[in-house]
């Protein structure tokens, strides 16, 4: 890529696991491509990745036993366990921002939970400019459809003031009191005013909003934030030429129609999600690969039918297997989404039972809450897909809506705007 514009500094910041990590190690290699001065801030335990590629690096610290705690994966508590968790992090972003000459101009590309960090650095620095990447459409509030409150659909012909109110009913009650008295306190301190909603101030805070995902599957509602660049999938794949290991590949050789499970390279609560697998792909007389960096999730012994992987390029795997079983996280749905490969997302928390609903929309797959998995329901939605004599040709029309960059380069230009 060639450098279009002035070469600027730009600062990226993310938070969470390597699903919310990668699409930023996109965006920063395309800006480095394009002469750009790059500061990689996100959590420690993602060093390795980010300098792989290159990257310089800041670690933000990040305690590892939150994957413990009971509620990190509750439909409605789960997002108070990970705002406690990102605050020591995201309190090291204006101490980094601050050992930046204050005469240099820069620009900050921040994860929508570390907007409020960069309000406070744009109070320090006055003429900051503010990227916000949302990298799933629920991280962008709405009050059109498909419309989740967590796992719960709100049905088309609920009108939209009734909406509204669900949605500050929903926030009052889960996001607000566990959000706002430090936010407001870190506010304070640098002569901010208080705000009376997190999700208000949050939406408001950037100068550009990207929305990470395309049109076909998340078309944009008229109550979005504007401006707004709308790209495709920045998808990235740390290792896309690593090699499969060769029981993987005797495994994959041996025909059938092999199943993947993976929760999530962040879940280590899957205990009764693998036992379900187990079973279910046993009565079904299917193999099933199971992807978990935490082996000790598993029975010690597997059964023969069973092979465990702790990672494995899915751009290489997922072309190769009948069915992708998975959490719904937006990396790994969109991965599927590019390998034409079918899908049924067992969604926990978060993003998850959105990107879910989307892709029961497309026709590409089906959902099945984690709250509902038992192995008879497993069952029953692995034999409705693998006996969908049309879903193979859907989930290969879809594939076809992958242009070459994803827009990565929408990116670059949107940000050099933005400074220009």
């Amino acid at each position: 890529m060639e450098v279009t514009s002035k070469p600027m500094h730009v600062v990226l910041v993310t938070i969470g696991s390597a699903g919310d990590l990668f699409p930023f190690m996109r965006i920063a290699l395309a800006l480095r491509a394009a002469g750009h001065r790059i500061s990689f801030l996100g959590p420690v335990q993602h060093e390795a990745y980010v300098r792989a590629a290159g990257l310089p690096f800041h670690g933000l610290p990040a305690d590892p036993a939150v994957l413990d705690h009971p509620d990190l994966w509750h439909p409605t508590r789960g997002f108070g366990v990970v705002w406690e968790a990102t605050r020591p992090a995201m309190a090291a972003v204006p101490a980094f921002m601050a050992t930046l000459p204050l005469d240099e101009k820069c620009t900050m590309l921040v994860h929508p939970l570390a907007l409020p960090e960069a309000d406070l650095c744009r109070a320090a620095r006055p003429g900051l400019r503010i990227a916000a990447a949302f990298l799933a459409p629920s991280n962008l509030p709405t009050v059109h459809d498909p419309l989740m409150l967590g796992p719960w659909r709100v049905p088309r012909w609920v009108p939209h003031g009734v909406r509204r109110r669900l949605w500050r009913s929903l926030a009052a009650r889960f996001v607000d009191p566990i959000a706002l008295p430090g936010l407001n306190a870190a506010r304070a301190s640098v002569g901010l005013a208080p705000v009376s909603s997190l999700i208000d101030s949050i939406v408001s805070i950037a100068d550009l909003s990207l929305a990470l995902f395309p049109r076909w599957f998340a078309p944009t509602p008229p109550d979005w934030p504007r401006p707004l660049v709308r790209t495709g999938f920045p998808l990235f794949d740390p290792a896309p030429e690593a090699a499969l290991s060769p029981e993987l590949r005797h495994f994959l050789a041996q025909g059938g129609r092999p199943l993947v499970f993976t929760p999530g390279t962040g879940n280590r609560q899957t205990g009764a999600y693998f036992a379900h697998a187990i079973e279910a792909s046993r009565l079904l007389g299917e193999r099933a690969l199971f992807l978990t960096p935490h082996r000790d999730q598993l029975p010690a012994e597997l059964p023969r039918h069973v092979l465990w992987q702790d990672y494995v390029p899915l751009r290489v795997l997922l072309p190769q297997v009948a069915l992708l079983v998975h959490h719904g996280g937006i990396g790994t749905t969109a991965e599927a989404l590019h390998a034409g490969t079918a899908q049924l997302v067992v969604p926990l928390a978060h993003d998850q039972f959105d990107n879910g609903a989307r892709i029961e929309a497309l026709g590409v797959g089906l959902a099945l809450p984690a709250t509902r998995l038992t192995t008879r329901r497993l069952l029953a939605a692995l034999e409705r897909l693998l006996d969908d004599a049309g879903l193979r040709a859907r989930c290969r029309a879809v594939a076809g809506n992958f242009a070459g960059d994803e827009g990565v380069e929408a990116v670059v230009r949107a940000l050099e705007g933005l400074v220009g």
